[in-house]
């Protein structure tokens, strides 16, 4: 079966021309590239799991029927507006192209926003949730808006309608001192510059050059939805949250409501209303304080006059001079009719301790603590004297009863040699015999060795060979002649047999038999050994 398949003739092939794998997903990404440059392509984002260890985006966008692989360059994802989020029904824009290592095609994105009204909504609410849940709205965070700021900060366009209702409803109410950071509030950068100035405000120190506001107010005209987005960014509500100034939400009309309203410490439906939120009418305050101060001074008077009626009363209760004095004046009397008595009581105490402090004085002077010294310095002496003699005595008796020990360890120690050298001479004469037994049996296993050994070097001998027929022969330089070629004709040469030497010369032109032929068999005793080389 392989026989006949090898056989066969190769079939005839066409002029279709071969492509590697290589140049054909070339010429295919070119072809999609030319065909799809610029495609907007509207479908649900579906295995989006945030950007990867290169910054890069790979997701899917899918409708009822297809899906088609999507990427997101990690420059471009920093630039989006829209963020991609899970299940979020989008339009992407850009343009088709082939990844090679899987032999799939997919979308380079350049752009993406949300399709339609309703999958903004979404957003939306989904971001409101999850802000929500990590605490930003919370009602404990919010701080109370002061009730006559000195300075207010406004984050708004300088050049529209809104910061001039604000100033003009501010000139109207109570003029204050207004910090104004201008900033977009629409396009791309709106969130992020809205961010900053509020990050600005709250970075401003205290007492500095320029004064850091009381409040602030974010504040932008009515809207679509899309042109309100920048104040529904995470950016901005994160921003609001972390403020330490009170902040006041005044973005778009009171209809239109935004994620900066919830993070923010107040929401105000217009600008205006949150020029009129943030400070009191100059009037109305006016006239209040000429009231509490009206108040005040009533209370003062009607307070002054309780007290002074107080005063009289207690003024009546308190007693005269006299019936103040007379008791202490008792007390000093009889103090100073006890005061000799106690003098000489104290007198007398101190003379007893006088007396006690001479006698231990007395028995502290040097001359007694002298005595004292001598006396127990003889008591010493005599002690130390017997003490000596005693220990004398003691070293006397330890060094005879070591001399007596010594004695007696040195009888034992000759006693204990003699029986040892008595010991080692009645086992000399059997150590002895083992010893002539053992070299002779030594001698006589070396003398079989060598005997052996001579045998074996006869037989295995050069002159064991001669003897069997062999011979050696040698030139005149005494080089051994292994070969024919080595032998020139009329050349001297000299021969060695088994029992002696001979010359030879050597006759005829020295070539012999071709190496492969094998010289004629010659007789071999059949008894003895046979040829060794």
């Amino acid at each position: 079966m392989v026989a006949a398949m090898d056989s066969e003739s190769p079939k005839p092939v066409g002029n279709t021309p071969e492509w590697s794998v290589s140049d054909l997903s070339g010429a295919l990404k070119r072809t999609l590239e030319d065909a799809f440059g610029f495609v907007r392509v509207r479908g649900e984002i579906s295995g989006y799991r945030g950007p990867v260890g290169s910054g890069h985006v790979y997701f899917s966008l899918k409708d009822t029927n297809a899906k088609i692989d999507a990427v997101i360059w990690k420059g471009v994802f920093g630039r989006l507006k829209t963020k991609p989020q899970e299940g979020l029904e989008v339009i992407a824009t850009g343009k088709i192209t082939t990844f090679a290592g899987k032999s799939s095609y997919q979308i380079i994105i350049d752009s993406i926003e949300p399709a339609g009204i309703g999958a903004l909504m979404a957003l939306l609410e989904e971001r409101r949730k999850r802000l929500a849940a990590e605490g930003l709205f919370a009602e404990e965070r919010k701080q109370l808006i002061p009730y006559l700021p000195r300075v207010i900060g406004v984050v708004t366009s300088p050049t529209g309608a809104v910061i001039r209702d604000i100033l003009h409803r501010l000139e109207d109410r109570f003029p204050r001192h207004v910090l104004v950071w201008p900033v977009r509030v629409q396009g791309e950068t709106s969130a992020a510059e809205v961010a900053a100035a509020i990050a600005g405000f709250n970075a401003l120190p205290e007492g500095g050059r320029i004064p850091r506001p009381d409040v602030i107010i974010v504040a932008r005209g009515g809207g679509s939805l899309e042109d309100l987005m920048g104040f529904n960014e995470e950016i901005v509500v994160r921003a609001t949250a972390a403020s330490l100034i009170p902040l006041v939400s005044a973005v778009g009309h009171e209809t239109d409501v935004t994620l900066i309203d919830h993070a923010a410490d107040l929401r105000a439906p217009t600008p205006t209303g949150a020029a009129e939120k943030v400070v009191p009418v100059r009037a109305e305050l006016m006239s209040l304080v000429a009231d509490l101060s009206r108040r005040q001074a009533g209370a003062m008077r009607r307070l002054s006059d309780r007290r002074r009626s107080d005063l009289r009363a207690l003024a009546r209760a308190l007693p005269g001079p006299e019936a103040v004095l007379s008791g202490p004046r008792q007390r000093l009397d009889l103090a100073a009719t006890r005061l000799a008595p106690a003098l000489a009581r104290n007198a007398r105490v101190h003379e007893q301790q006088l007396a006690l402090a001479s006698q231990r004085l007395a028995r502290q002077s040097p001359l007694a603590r002298l005595a004292g010294f001598s006396a127990r310095l003889d008591g010493l002496s005599k002690r130390l004297l017997a003490g000596r003699d005693a220990l004398l005595r003691a070293q006397r008796e330890r060094v005879g009863r070591a001399f007596e020990r010594v004695a007696d360890l040195d009888q034992r120690a000759a006693r204990a040699l003699a029986r040892s050298v008595a010991q080692r001479g009645e086992r000399l004469p059997a150590i002895e015999a083992r010893l002539a037994r053992a070299f002779a049996q030594l001698v006589a296993r070396r003398r079989d060795r060598l005997r052996s050994s001579t045998s074996l070097l006869a037989s295995l001998g050069p002159e064991a060979v001669l003897a069997r027929g062999y011979a050696l022969v040698r030139d005149d330089a005494g080089m051994l002649v292994r070969e024919i070629g080595q032998a020139r004709p009329g050349q001297a040469l000299s021969v060695q047999v088994g029992d002696g030497r001979f010359g030879v010369v050597v006759a005829g032109s020295g070539e012999g038999p071709p190496r492969s032929s094998r010289p004629p068999r010659r007789n071999m005793p059949k008894a003895g050994q046979g040829d060794l080389f």
